[in-house]
């Protein structure tokens, strides 16, 4: 145990104390942080004032283009090619052409500018064009807007969770969802991660001649234990450093940028949006704003220790067939070949989330939330869909069954595969290894 306590204590201090971790330790939360702040800022930030000309042949559209903050319509009686030759001689972004046409067939629209128009102006140009269309067939067959609104209908099914005591406690099939995604791709992402990192570790080492050294001062079972470990450890160590420097970072420009927008920009911003949506749309908001706000009824001490359990569990239940592939190869190209079978559980897994999604409690969930190779991120999938306790309880006592038996594996191969250089090693030498007395 002292030799593997220094081996993790070795390849903890040597990850941790590298350039390479420090600067992924910060620009890690930093880029993290940028997916929820970057889109804040930009929705605050007043945009350049355009101005555009509108040249309306067909008269339908007199008032539909309506300025706002950082756009300006001005409506011209004015011939075409002149108004074209003029865009390079003024201010104006862009010149809005709308010929004389049938409403039935609106074709020959077009929108000139020296600049290629973002995907933004293009939309707001189109839905104006299209919503007053719409409004005259309407008006044309006897039927208004308001008669239509009425024959939307908007449905909820409220979920509730029954207990076995008949008390009743909202739930949400979309924050279940949420929070499950997550931990699911978190696991899948840091397995991979830090897995590469123990079979390259030991390709280095193994490349280097310096485990030669090391072996002769430690047995080979307790130096792929230590580097597994020592290795979790430092994914670990970073994956608490981002989850606490991110929380940080987004928390107080949230509160700088939220702090600098009056009560008259936020209402603004919110009656723009309820404006610019579709009833379809307002609707879809309130059911995510819904499911959102429902993240609160989920378990989430127990999502959070189960989560901890399947990471470092998955992790070392990959890790050390990580571990073997590296000692068995002398070069990352080699080492594909055999990456390929191990990785494809883990694709698997992903795959089939949506089925998973689907129907939590089903057998395809039930059953691949047990198989070792995939319940790290079929269960974190299914377990905030309230999962019973004895299915969690099963699959973790089979999660740590399929970890000491890949250690044993992979430790039968590690032993030989760490001294042998230049062999053509294919799944027949493998076994070979494996079968080999000590």
């Amino acid at each position: 145990m002292n030799n593997i306590f220094l081996i993790i204590k070795r390849e903890y201090l040597s990850r941790v104390k590298k350039k390479s971790f420090l600067i992924m330790t910060i620009l890690g939360p930093i880029l993290f942080s940028g997916l929820f702040v970057v889109p804040i800022w930009l929705a605050t930030r007043d945009g350049d004032e355009k101005v555009i000309q509108v040249l309306d042949e067909s008269g339908l559209f007199g008032e539909e283009f309506v300025s706002s903050d950082n756009m300006t319509y001005v409506y011209i009686d004015e011939d075409l090619e002149a108004a074209k030759s003029a865009l390079n001689n003024n201010e104006v972004f862009g010149l809005l052409y709308i010929p004389e046409m049938s409403i039935e067939k609106p074709e020959g629209i077009r929108f000139f500018s020296t600049q290629n128009p973002g995907f933004g102006l293009q939309s707001d140009l189109e839905r104006v064009i299209k919503s007053k269309i719409e409004n005259i067939k309407l008006i044309n067959s006897g039927l208004n807007q308001e008669f239509l609104d009425n024959l939307w209908a908007s449905v909820h099914v409220q979920t509730v969770n029954l207990s076995e005591t008949g008390e009743e406690s909202e739930s949400s099939t979309g924050g279940a969802t949420v929070v499950g995604y997550i931990g699911a791709f978190l696991i899948y992402f840091f397995i991979f991660l830090y897995g590469a990192q123990i079979m390259r570790g030991v390709i280095e080492e193994k490349t280097n001649r310096i485990i030669e050294v090391i072996i002769a001062s430690v047995r080979p079972f307790h130096l792929m234990m230590g580097k597994i470990i020592g290795v979790g450890g430092v994914g670990l160590s970073q994956f608490l450093l981002w989850v606490l420097l991110s929380s940080a970072i987004v928390t107080g420009i949230t509160t700088f940028v939220g702090g600098d927008m009056s009560p008259e920009q936020v209402e603004a911003m919110q009656q723009a949006n309820q404006i610019a949506a579709t009833p379809q749309q307002t609707e879809a908001q309130a059911v995510i704003e819904k499911s959102m706000g429902a993240i609160g009824q989920i378990n989430l001490p127990l999502v959070i220790s189960c989560f901890v359990f399947y990471f470092l569990a998955g992790y070392l239940f990959y890790g050390a067939l990580f571990a073997a592939i590296g000692s068995a190869v002398d070069s990352d190209a080699d080492s594909q070949q055999f990456m390929f079978p191990v990785t494809i559980p883990l694709i698997f897994s992903v795959a089939v989330l949506s089925a998973v999604i689907n129907d939590p409690h089903g057998n395809l969930a039930f059953w691949l939330s047990l198989v070792p190779f995939t319940s790290p991120v079929i269960m974190m999938m299914r377990i905030p869909f309230d999962v019973p306790i004895w299915q969690i309880g099963l699959s973790m006592v089979m999660m740590i069954g399929g970890f000491i038996f890949t250690t044993w594996l992979a430790s039968r191969i590690y032993r030989v595969g760490i001294f042998m250089h230049g062999t053509k090693v294919n799944y027949k030498t493998l076994a070979k290894w494996f079968m080999m007395k000590s």
